[in-house]
């Protein structure tokens, strides 16, 4: 700036005036891009315990024990090579930064924490590696113990022997490089797919992510571990979803409605309505506590998978951790995308057993 001032004024008379420096001040100021320098050290530092959960989304607690695992992981550089190490601390912090807001984009993340874009890119995958690879033990299907609670939760809401909903959802993208047309969904953008099943706690047991937009839930499910894996983890229990899924044993869907439902199979369905809501309330959770998972703009597949489980996984840390989310407000948040003209095909045994908890659940009332 004081060159181009000292410029204007060596060169120039005594007319020139405002007009005449500011098409030279604008391709200045356009390319300059003001670093905020220290911004943890001097402004994270000072923030409350609810000023940091409505910035980062989690608790201070949980990211010093997210950092020290970053830490100690294989993940985080053990020593400088060439350049200064990142805090662990730092990388979380900025990684949370750019999950967190829907509209942060990768220079201003970089010009918040002042770091280079290249950096930016480096830090979001090494720690959703970390997190990602954290989802063996971060989720996991309910316990004999946690069964329990859950069939006891979902019980009282008029349903018996229920450990879980299941449902998809859309994270949007941006247009990938190649196969972009498999990615479009039913609502006319590119998106890839998520597969989750949620506890009463909203707390995510099973997921499976990765498939393009375009592909039918059903399809997704079919070519998921839990389809070939359901009766050995369920056993005598079952889990809800909805009708774009096919009615199994161990899955329970609605009854087509054709206008000519019993009062017995209208009732089914409402009680298993009230119940699937809650897998709703859990996508509407975590895209609203993470709102880059309204639009991620990642762009490699592998990228955009690994960050969207550390989400995941980050969801099941922070349920208790003191960020509020009325779940309540998020149903709207999320929407099932890819909803089908028609029920999916039901097998004999799932059914059979559908009836006998249809009329268990009316004649029980």
């Amino acid at each position: 700036m004081e060159f181009l001032l000292s410029d204007s004024s060596s060169s120039s008379s005594s007319s020139d005036t405002d007009d005449d420096l500011m098409p030279r001040l604008v391709p200045f100021m356009l390319r300059s891009h003001p670093k905020n320098e220290n911004y943890i050290e001097n402004t994270v530092s000072l923030y409350s315990d609810v000023e940091f959960r409505e910035h980062f989304r989690v608790s201070r607690k949980l990211v010093e024990r997210l950092a020290e695992k970053l830490q100690n992981s294989d993940y985080y550089p053990s020593m400088d090579t060439g350049h200064k190490r990142i805090p662990a601390w730092n990388c979380m912090l900025i990684f949370l930064w750019f999950a967190g807001h829907e509209a942060a984009g990768f220079r201003d993340v970089g010009d918040r924490f002042d770091v280079t874009i290249s950096k930016l890119h480096n830090i979001i995958q090494t720690v959703s590696l970390c997190l990602s690879n954290m989802a063996s033990s971060g989720i996991t299907w309910p316990s004999l113990e946690e069964k329990q609670q859950v069939i006891a939760d979902f019980t009282n809401l008029g349903f018996p022997n229920v450990i879980g909903c299941i449902d998809g959802t859309h994270i949007q993208i941006d247009k990938p490089a190649t196969d972009h047309e498999s990615y479009i969904n039913r609502k006319k953008f590119y998106s890839i797919q998520m597969q989750a099943v949620c506890d009463s706690n909203r707390k995510l047991t099973d997921i499976f992510i990765g498939y393009p937009g375009s592909v039918h839930d059903a399809r997704v499910f079919r070519n998921s571990p839990l389809h070939h894996t359901l009766q050995e983890k369920c056993g005598t229990e079952i889990i809800l979803a909805d009708s774009a899924y096919p009615c199994l044993r161990h899955m329970l869907t609605p009854y087509r409605d054709n206008g000519n439902l019993t009062p017995v199979e209208r009732n089914f369905n409402k009680k298993l309505s009230e119940c699937r809501i809650t897998i709703e309330h859990t996508f509407g959770m975590l895209k609203q506590r993470f709102r880059q998972l309204y639009h991620l703009k990642l762009r490699k597949t592998d990228d955009i998978c690994h960050f969207i489980r550390a989400c995941c996984v980050l969801h099941n840390m922070a349920l208790f951790d003191g960020f509020e989310i009325d779940p309540e407000d998020t149903a709207i948040l999320d929407f099932n995308e890819d909803q089908p003209d028609d029920n999916e095909p039901a097998d004999a045994a799932g059914q059979h057993f559908r009836n006998y908890i249809a009329a268990l659940i009316y004649y029980n009332n």
